[in-house]
């Protein structure tokens, strides 16, 4: 029996966040709910791999633990701490947030998506970021890993990145909230596809949704007539 998409993302919500309470990543910015420390992970995350950026975020959170230090601390000085995380216009961006907010928000991060939108170099991604792991609000967030997941669980179909693929995408990362858990349910699609459902090697026998994954009865399909195709 063909499964909806409403049952597809009741299914998933639930098996998801009993998941992540048994194996989502004990993370030093998950335990702070402070909008300048996430907002430092976000951009420190970016492109950089996690066991990379935790002795960064602890070593600049000591330097600049606030908006305030980073707005008035020599760009140059900046530069020096950030590497070696390499994108290096990753520092001045912050740099440019925190001398933003302190002028025109009085060193409060904004708590609403066009504010947040208004800084320099955020996205729809890092301003979804702060709303629901910051300021505890249902926005949806869509990273590299995301976008995976939900292509593949909902067998979308269009080019993910661009046009009628990207809005169905984002559509679908909203819907899948639960009502007032965006905070914990957006990490753990980010670890979900970061542990299990990889990009090369996806661990789909071990998966808890393997049986409402669109992608996965494609795959296990395809795996079977190349069984069939080389034993006959």
């Amino acid at each position: 029996m063909a499964v909806s998409t409403r049952e597809r993302i009741h299914i998933l919500q639930i098996k998801l966040l009993q998941w992540y309470a048994q194996h989502g990543r004990d993370l030093p910015w998950r335990q702070t709910r402070d909008p300048y420390q996430i907002l430092v992970s976000e951009i420190m995350l970016h492109q950089t791999q996690v066991n990379r950026v935790i002795p960064k975020f602890q070593e600049w959170l000591k330097a600049y633990p606030t908006f305030e230090a980073l707005a008035t601390a020599p760009i140059e000085e900046v530069q020096q701490l950030w590497r070696p995380l390499g994108y290096n216009f990753r520092p001045l961006r912050l740099h440019q947030i925190a001398k933003f907010v302190v002028k025109e928000h009085q060193g409060n991060l904004p708590k609403k998506m066009e504010q947040l939108l208004a800084l320099p170099g955020i996205g729809r991604y890092t301003a979804g970021a702060l709303l629901s792991f910051a300021f505890h609000k249902d926005a949806p967030i869509v990273d590299t890993n995301i976008r995976r997941v939900i292509q593949r669980i909902f067998g979308v179909k269009e080019n993910p990145m661009r046009g009628v693929g990207k809005k169905r995408i984002w559509q679908l990362a909203e819907a899948m909230i639960p009502e007032s858990k965006a905070y914990i349910f957006n990490q753990a699609l980010i670890d979900f596809g970061a542990l299990l459902c990889t990009a090369k090697n996806p661990r789909c026998s071990d998966c808890f949704v393997k049986k409402i994954c669109i992608w996965s009865e494609s795959a296990c399909y395809k795996k079977q007539l190349v069984h069939v195709l080389k034993t006959n």
